[in-house]
């Protein structure tokens, strides 16, 4: 799945071309905080060429987002993450600035906790976000994830949110329907 589009989204797999965009969002500092900081152009790259070859292994990973009118929006995606020494599926999305607080964020999160739990058929997601992180909190929990746990990653307090791919059969059973 190379492309997708949400009511107000293209996603497009990450490549090579992404590479100016990546940089531009990751140096910025506001972007950045909840990402473990202002990255390096050489960072980037290196993410960059992690990412793709990510693509390779799994057939799913990150895409760049672009507004309908073709802005560079942000990137998010479906990878596969070492917590606590255990293989996790997270999701994951950032935004350049101009896009917060505009529900994009949670429009993404909805299509990737779709693709991983229905297209991949995967057993469950993760979301992990910095302890003071309350908005992306909120669109996890917007999105179904449950609070799992606290931990500790490269020194910052995180939650770690998880969503089943039976979310919503459990939800029913709760509910008596």
């Amino acid at each position: 799945m190379d492309h997708f589009s949400t009511d107000r989204l293209t996603a497009e797999r990450l490549n090579e071309d992404h590479l100016t965009d990546l940089v531009a969002l990751h140096l910025d500092a506001e972007v950045s905080r909840y990402l473990g900081g202002v990255r390096a152009p050489e960072v980037t790259k290196t993410y960059l060429a992690t990412n793709m070859a990510h693509w390779d292994e799994h057939g799913f990973g990150l895409w760049t987002l672009r507004s309908k009118d073709g802005a560079f929006a942000g990137r998010a995606g479906i990878r596969h993450i070492l917590v606590d020494d255990v293989d996790e599926i997270e999701i994951a999305y950032a935004f350049k600035r101009e896009f917060w607080g505009q529900g994009f964020a949670s429009e993404i999160a909805s299509a990737l906790t779709d693709i991983g739990l229905s297209q991949l058929a995967l057993p469950s997601l993760i979301g992990i976000v910095y302890v003071e992180n309350s908005a992306s909190r909120r669109v996890l929990e917007k999105s179904h994830y449950l609070l799992e746990r606290s931990t500790n990653r490269h020194g910052e307090d995180v939650v770690i949110y998880r969503i089943r791919r039976d979310w919503k059969a459990s939800a029913a059973a709760r509910s008596g329907a």
